[in-house]
């Protein structure tokens, strides 16, 4: 009389469970074969398709530009940026994230506003005063070509939580982050001055060129 040798508790194995551990297993060595190329031209079979399905763009609205945008400078930085949560340490809850963010501010001149007030000329229209309010800067515009995470360390929670959602509100973090340090660096850089100057020059070439032998552009 022959006995089963089988072993305690797998004959009462629900068999749904085996084969979702069977499905599971075969996924795991597809994600396997697939990210580490352990088999030629394998990796092709499941390769990303992108579509892109964007709307026509739509315009809002258009704005005369009574300004002179004189000079333009082109900065980066380096955002170093670490959230903690307290009474956690940084392994379960917290973020650090180190980010390259290049843009661009511009300095310019508003005319929009000027009037005969502000030109003075001679009576033989050799001789011309003008005088313009002082450069400004505009805001910062980050160049998404040239900026760029390098790193993200995050936290056990963190992780878990970036599995439900792509997390926007941190990547707008660090780039508003780095807009305000390049709008800083913009005021500290003589852009502004540097705008002045070349509107100064502008206005006398032209000037010139229409038979006005005295140029004088005063700020303030």
């Amino acid at each position: 009389m022959e006995t089963s040798s089988a072993r305690p508790g797998a004959s009462w194995r629900p068999w749904w469970r085996r084969i979702a551990v069977g499905v599971a297993v075969v996924a795991v060595l597809f994600m396997l074969v697939e990210r580490f190329s352990l088999i030629p031209g394998f990796g092709g079979l499941f390769g990303e398709e992108t579509r892109d399905r964007t709307g026509p763009a739509l315009l809002k609205s258009i704005q005369d530009m009574d300004r002179y945008e004189a000079a333009v400078g082109n900065f980066q930085v380096v955002v170093d940026l670490e959230k903690d949560a307290a009474f956690l340490p940084d392994a379960i809850r917290g973020t650090r994230t180190l980010y390259v963010g290049a843009g661009t501010v511009g300095g310019y001149v508003e005319m929009g506003g000027l009037d005969e007030r502000n030109v003075t000329v001679n009576d033989d229209r050799t001789k011309a005063s003008i005088r313009l309010p002082h450069a400004v800067l505009g805001t910062a515009a980050l160049d998404p070509n040239r900026s760029y995470a390098v790193s993200k360390q995050r936290g056990l929670l963190d992780r878990l939580g970036d599995l439900f959602t792509d997390n926007p509100a941190g990547e707008q973090a660090v780039q508003k982050l780095a807009a305000q340090h390049i709008d800083e660096a913009a005021r500290d850089s003589g852009l502004a001055e540097r705008a002045e100057k070349n509107t100064t020059s502008m206005l006398e070439g032209l000037l010139r060129s229409l038979g006005f032998h005295e140029v004088t552009v005063a700020y303030g």
